[in-house]
């Protein structure tokens, strides 16, 4: 039996394991073991300070203040998990890692390795990717479902940065089929010239994908046979990574 009231608040806020995580009155009784009749203020005081929002249908949420703390610490954790990994890549082909972060409807940049080479790609700690024409932004928003990425496709707007930026929603949409059936995306010249990118997306426990890592270069250096093995390797790293939930 749950104890005191911030105890039982507590073990109502960790039944949502996610921002986008909605919950019944009753699917929170089962998680939490709190009888509904003691769930009820729980749930009403949790409301009433802004810390669960609830939905139309009477389900509930956390709100927007309690969610980007929690967001933020497990986009640390991602980082500290997949840093390691982001350098045996960098080390392998010496050219730029990073890893980016899904925050809300908006993909950004936490992690950057970058290569030891005079002449290389960059890329920035804190940017916001644009999800039609970064291969992370792609890799992420293509696993998304379609409410979702309907806001993230707006939330950047489907600006053209170089003659290869795709801007047609119908063709964008075709392309996120094509990445969630090979399971990866491809970035050439779409928002920078003469720079290639490939990004993976990561999943955690539940399937979902949150998170996504990439290696870029010019392409200079690009060559269908080094594709092949950058893709690969990245694939394997995808593949074998479980992106643990948050610690509470």
């Amino acid at each position: 039996m749950v104890g005191t009231a911030i105890e039982r608040a507590l073990t109502v806020i960790e039944c949502f394991p996610t921002s986008d995580t909605t919950l019944n009155l009753s699917e929170i009784a089962l998680m939490s073991s709190v009888p509904e009749s003691s769930l009820f203020r729980v749930l009403a005081t949790l409301e009433g300070r802004g810390y669960l929002l609830r939905n139309a249908d009477g389900s509930y949420r956390l709100a927007p203040k309690f969610t980007h703390g929690l967001l933020y610490q497990r986009a640390e954790e991602t980082r500290a998990q997949m840093h390691p990994l982001l350098d045996q890549l960098n080390r392998r082909f010496n050219e730029t890692t990073s890893l980016a972060f899904l925050f809300g409807d908006r993909v950004q940049v936490i992690d950057v390795i970058e290569a030891v080479q005079d002449v290389r790609a960059t890329n920035v700690v804190g940017k916001t990717l644009p999800p039609h024409c970064s291969s992370m932004a792609k890799a992420i928003t293509a696993f998304q479902p379609r409410e979702r990425v309907d806001r993230i496709l707006q939330c950047y707007g489907l600006i053209r940065l170089t003659d290869h930026t795709i801007v047609d929603r119908v063709a964008i949409l075709d392309e996120h089929e094509e990445i969630r059936s090979r399971g990866w995306a491809r970035e050439h010249e779409e928002s920078a010239a003469g720079i290639g990118c490939y990004g993976v997306p990561l999943f955690d426990e539940r399937r979902e994908v949150i998170a996504a890592m990439s290696l870029i270069c010019p392409l200079i250096r690009m060559t269908p046979q080094r594709e092949t093995e950058i893709v690969n390797a990245l694939l394997d790293v995808s593949r074998a990574t479980t992106i643990a939930q948050p610690s509470r």
